[in-house]
């Protein structure tokens, strides 16, 4: 009987569902705002734009060199890919989800103590890739554990 490989790679671009997501949750809370006559809704408008200006890029885009956009598994366990850092370990976190439409990808670097969250949709890999991860993740003896 042979042991099953534990090596596993995969790529992601960016997602027009989970960007049509955003702009739509970016619209109600920018509509909300402009409708009510709140003392500071210009600076909530204002939080609104810097988060889009931030965001947008980094990970709904991914046109930004620290985007992630790559996870593999081989025998030093978990890496992400970006194109500032290349392949780097991280720890995956245990609350992270594998759902049919959406993989979330929780996760830890290597030396630094935040968690940290990528949102991988369907739409953003082909459907036997996605599939792949989402098996991965689920039926991967050591996915918790820090790389090594």
């Amino acid at each position: 009987m042979s042991s099953p490989s534990n090596r596993f790679e995969c790529r992601w671009q960016a997602s027009r569902l989970l960007l049509a997501a955003y702009v739509l949750a970016q619209l109600v809370a920018l509509s909300s705002l402009l409708a009510l006559d709140l003392p500071y809704s210009s600076l909530g408008i204002l939080l609104c734009l810097a988060h889009c200006a931030w965001v947008l890029p980094r990970q709904i885009l991914l046109t930004h060199r620290s985007s992630i956009r790559g996870l593999r598994r081989d025998d030093d366990g978990w890496q992400l890919w970006s194109a500032a850092r290349g392949w780097h370990p991280v720890q995956l976190r245990p609350d992270s989800l594998a759902l049919p439409l959406i993989v979330v990808l929780r996760y830890r670097v290597q030396g630094e103590w935040r968690v940290r969250s990528i949102w991988v949709p369907k739409g953003a890999q082909a459907a036997d890739v996605h599939r792949g991860v989402r098996v991965g993740l689920k039926f991967s003896s050591r996915r918790w554990l820090a790389a090594g």
